[in-house]
């Protein structure tokens, strides 16, 4: 399985899928999972993608198969777009599409923002909004459940809202048994810090055309909600899926891959580096 070294203490594991025409010059697609996931949550986008996009799936610090982080780790969005950076310089990849899906949305925010050099183009996915405000009694709450139950009471619990009432039952123990796979250790620190990770000051930041994603109904915010941190983000588009999931990019993979490819290639930096 290929790693890249990020620094003495992660190795952070990634999936590269590239169907792309060998002779052509094709660029670089680089997607962001959410909480309790890896690089695997993004199965049902890379038919899609890959065959115009070289499509890079890392597995987020502590998660997947990246080295796991002990419990008392000083989690920071600053360390996890750093790491993602990191990555693509491993790659030799200067510019790339982001994508980023529920927190991943808000390290995605994060990194956009800081390095908009970087960046072609930004889609976000079932994204939270940009200040989550006080979610220390939340915090607690969670974290309590992980160290007497461990996730997959949390995981199970969340899944009517997480993939909505129309996702196959077979699909939702798929999500359940991968959320599942999230040492324990990386899940309560990541709780303490990033749910609760404020980049409103990241929005006017971002440069690049910027495509965000949502469901009708779902439990992050109704379009109202979404459309008062995305319209700060200039040369910003909002598009609502019929539904009631709040994790659109797996609820509805296929339309979201789509609209993704779509949106990148109305785009004038398609294809030009």
């Amino acid at each position: 399985m290929p790693y890249a070294p990020i620094n003495s203490k992660l190795s952070m594991h990634f999936q590269v899928d590239d169907f792309t025409d060998p002779w052509k010059q094709s660029e670089v697609i680089l997607l962001l999972h959410g909480n309790a996931e890896s690089g695997s949550a993004w199965f049902a986008w890379v038919p899609t993608l890959s065959r115009k996009l070289r499509v890079v799936r890392p597995d987020m610090r502590g998660f997947g198969s990246s080295t796991p982080m002990p419990k008392d780790h000083n989690w920071s969005l600053d360390e996890l777009v750093h790491d993602f950076l990191t990555l693509m310089d491993h790659l030799e990849t200067k510019r790339f599409h982001l994508v980023g899906a529920k927190l991943g949305g808000t390290i995605a925010r994060r990194l956009a923002g800081k390095f908009p050099e970087r960046v072609l183009s930004l889609t976000l996915v079932g994204t939270p909004a940009a200040n989550r405000g006080d979610l220390s009694a939340r915090t607690i709450s969670w974290n309590k459940e992980f160290e007497e139950n461990g996730i997959r009471r949390w995981a199970t619990d969340s899944m009517d809202k997480r993939l909505g009432s129309d996702f196959p039952k077979n699909g939702v123990r798929w999500w359940i048994d991968l959320m599942c796979k999230t040492p324990i250790e990386s899940q309560i620190g990541f709780m303490k810090t990033i749910p609760s990770s404020n980049v409103e000051a990241d929005l006017p930041n971002i440069k690049c055309p910027t495509l965000v994603i949502s469901t009708e109904l779902s439990a992050l915010g109704q379009e109202e909600d979404i459309s008062q941190w995305q319209s700060q983000i200039i040369n910003s588009e909002l598009q609502i899926l019929k539904g009631d999931s709040y994790h659109a990019a797996a609820s509805h993979a296929d339309e979201c891959a789509s609209r993704t490819l779509e949106f990148i290639q109305r785009h004038p930096t398609f294809l030009k580096s």
